[in-house]
């Protein structure tokens, strides 16, 4: 019997896992989890089926005229490092890029190696799932509480009044609020009396479970938003308690909203202002309140801006850092106030990238002109790439432009085990163990946790013999890239520290430094099921990570970006927006059988009033088109969709040639990020604004 958390997704659900020999023989809730108390979702025991997979990769590979070749560790090493140092003596440092994909913030290991590796390199082609995802939300943590990864977390086990804007967490089970059973929490906070409120185009699985759902037109919620707080200023509903003594802008953020009062967002939001102004004076008079945006609000044109307005709202209603409201999560391995101790909290737009001029943010460029990068010559062009567990060919937009894009390399290595959309372009496939071959700490997640807890588990099957962890692979290669620069010595000395403390050992050292005294890795070895350290609770001004402790309320970079409200002309007449499915997790767990199974779930929704008018029935093949690509996908028609909104889950589009992913190519649907345009971004940030594309739908052939 093994206890450890399921890491496939934020919720870091306890499972508990028994073993025949090398095999799983059954995963199931760990009923004594403090955290998640035997919640289970049915991707969890998905882990048997990657751990068995027979599709996933073991051994380095090297593409050849005559296909795919097993080379031996050291050999695929050496190549790796050697073309690494080739691209940048031959054309410049940054002529290297590097895209990280999800499951590096899953795993403690990668996390840190990730960034030895980053720092050798040297390059500045940095790249992310950040900007298709949570970068919005890091943008305003950073502007007003001086850390992008100070990011405020709903109190949803003790809030009376839960606004939830853009986000499913029924389906996501969380997203940036870390909350393993979050129907059972919804349904206690309906029980005490409380309300649910979703905002959301689609009828999602949460919607269903509100006390109300506003069926707002894509990509207008910063009109919404603003709505909100001018009924709440002009009806002096603005009291944000003890805060006020500790928070600036106040008064500029009063004045930046009164233009826009609840009626003259109607149009555009679809939502009456009546509803409007109710909305805000329940929310203003609740017990405990708070708003909570996610991919939809970060994912579209305004997406900077929604983000900062969430954090305003639950402000000024006096709900930020309040039991109930927003409160900031205190994790035993605290990397937040590690990173602010030595002066790393972030940046934004100290440089921009080269073919279109967008900001960089913490380091990296939107992966939304990753292509550009690749396509366009001259000096800083991407000539050689690294992806670790990414796999952008599906995740970000313009799929299908960022494919033939790869082609193009001069050299790309990339750390998967799987041979997927994006790593079939590699020249070398370096697979690293699976999770239930290493240990396992949530570095990020803790951060972002619904309640204060910790836990450690121990790899449950030992390394196979010739295998790597990604953590020793990314030290590796910063090792061989440093010998062939001329510092083998200092290579050598780094690589020797580094491998013997290890991922683990330097969560070792972080919890003997975090908050809890006496909370060490061996006290929780002794724990398996986890330890719970109690309810989030205040912690402003001391956690604040602005140079005088002070909340920015009223940033000048998102009341600049006010102005660019109301520009983009009349809405399309079909606008686009994704969702996500229990069973699946983005664009690498359908090579299960056991989720994948059942009906077919890449299908577009649309409203029967949509369908009538274009003449398309329920279970027709219908042809999706935006300005960059088409794909065929069945209509599922239904009420759930607001009327002038189309839906296509992300994560499929398994057809490309020379994919080995036998059962996710068998299932394989269409992505939706080939009609996902990638000129279509938060000018603000860079973010790509998936939210909202307009597309034309028609039957098929």
């Amino acid at each position: 019997m093994h206890f450890r958390t399921c890491h496939l997704c934020e919720a870091m659900c306890g499972i508990t896992v028994e073993t025949q020999g090398d095999r799983v023989a059954s995963i199931r809730g760990d009923a004594d989890d403090p955290f998640s108390r035997g919640h289970l979702c049915p991707k969890a025991v998905a882990l048997k089926d990657v751990h068995e997979d027979p599709d996933r990769l073991r051994r380095p590979l090297r593409r050849t005229e005559a296909g795919w070749r097993e080379i031996p560790w050291d050999e695929a090493l050496a190549e790796a490092a050697r073309g690494l140092h080739r691209a940048q003596q031959a054309h410049g440092r940054s002529a290297v890029g590097v895209y990280l994909g999800n499951p590096n913030v899953h795993n403690h290991g990668a996390i840190l190696f990730n960034q030895l590796f980053l720092r050798t390199l040297r390059s500045r082609s940095l790249y992310s799932a950040t900007s298709v995802d949570q970068l919005p939300q890091m943008l305003a943590a950073l502007q007003m509480f001086g850390h992008q990864l100070l990011l405020p977390v709903p109190d949803v086990d003790r809030t009376s009044f839960f606004l939830v804007l853009g986000a499913n967490p029924l389906a996501s089970n969380g997203s940036l609020m870390t909350a393993p059973g979050i129907e059972r929490r919804l349904k206690e906070l309906r029980a005490r009396g409380g309300a649910l409120v979703v905002v959301d185009p689609r009828r999602t699985e949460t919607a269903a479970l509100a006390t109300q759902h506003l069926a707002i037109r894509p990509g207008t919620d910063a009109f919404l938003l603003l709505g909100l707080l001018h009924t709440i200023f002009a009806e002096g509903l603005a009291r944000p308690g003890p805060l006020a003594d500790h928070t600036d802008g106040a008064a500029e953020v009063a004045r930046a909203v009164a233009p826009y009062a609840p009626e003259s967002s109607e149009a555009a939001t679809g939502i009456s202002a009546p509803a409007v102004r109710d909305l805000a004076r329940r929310f203003a008079a609740a017990d405990g309140a708070v708003a909570y945006g996610r991919v939809g609000v970060s994912t579209q044109s305004f997406g900077g801006l929604c983000s900062w307005l969430v954090n305003v709202l639950n402000l000024v209603t006096g709900n930020l850092d309040r039991p109930g409201g927003a409160l900031f999560a205190r994790p035993a391995a605290d990397v937040v106030a590690l990173a602010a101790r030595i002066g790393q909290r972030g940046s934004f737009a100290r440089r921009r990238s080269r073919v279109r001029g967008l900001p960089e943010f913490g380091g990296e460029l939107p992966v939304a002109t990753l292509a550009d990068e690749l396509e366009t010559p001259g000096e800083g062009q991407v000539r050689a790439l690294v992806t670790v567990a990414g796999n952008p060919v599906l995740s970000g937009p313009n799929g299908s432009r960022l494919d033939r894009a790869l082609q193009g390399l001069e050299f790309m290595v990339s750390v998967d085990f799987y041979l997927n959309e994006t790593t079939r372009h590699a020249h070398l496939i370096l697979p690293p163990t699976f999770a239930l071959e290493r240990d396992h700490y949530d570095l990020v997640f803790h951060a972002l946790a619904v309640r204060n807890t910790a836990k450690y588990s121990p790899a449950l099957f030992a390394k196979p013999a010739g295998a790597r962890h990604d953590w020793e692979i990314l030290l590796e290669l910063a090792t061989r890239l440093e010998a062939l620069r001329g510092r083998r010595l200092r290579a050598l000395a780094t690589r020797l520290a580094l491998r013997r403390l290890g991922p683990t050992g330097i969560v070792a050292w972080l919890l003997r430094r975090g908050p809890y005294r006496g909370l060490t890795l061996r006290r929780l070895r002794r724990s398996p099921h986890g330890i719970d350290l109690g309810p989030l609770e205040p912690c402003l001004p001391a956690r604040l990570g602005t140079p005088d402790h002070r909340i920015r309320l009223a940033p000048p970079v998102f009341l600049e970006d006010l102005a660019r409200l109301g520009a983009e002309g009349p809405p399309p007449a079909l606008a686009l927006i994704g969702r996500r499915h229990l069973r699946s997790n983005n664009s690498w767990m359908h090579n299960s059988e056991r989720l994948v199974k059942g009906p077919e779930r890449c299908t577009l929704l649309m409203h029967p009033e949509d369908a009538s008018a274009r003449g398309l029935a329920h279970g027709q093949r219908v042809a999706v088109s935006s300005r960059v690509g088409t794909v065929e996908v069945p209509l599922e028609v239904s009420d759930a969709m607001r009327p002038g909104v189309v839906s296509l889950p992300h994560g499929y589009g398994h057809d490309r040639r020379g994919v080995r992913l036998g059962i996710a190519a068998a299932h394989a649907g269409a992505s939706v990020n080939d009609l996902n345009d990638d000129a279509r971004v938060d000018a603000l940030c860079g973010t790509a604004a998936f939210s909202g594309t307009p597309v034309e739908v028609v039957a098929a052939g």
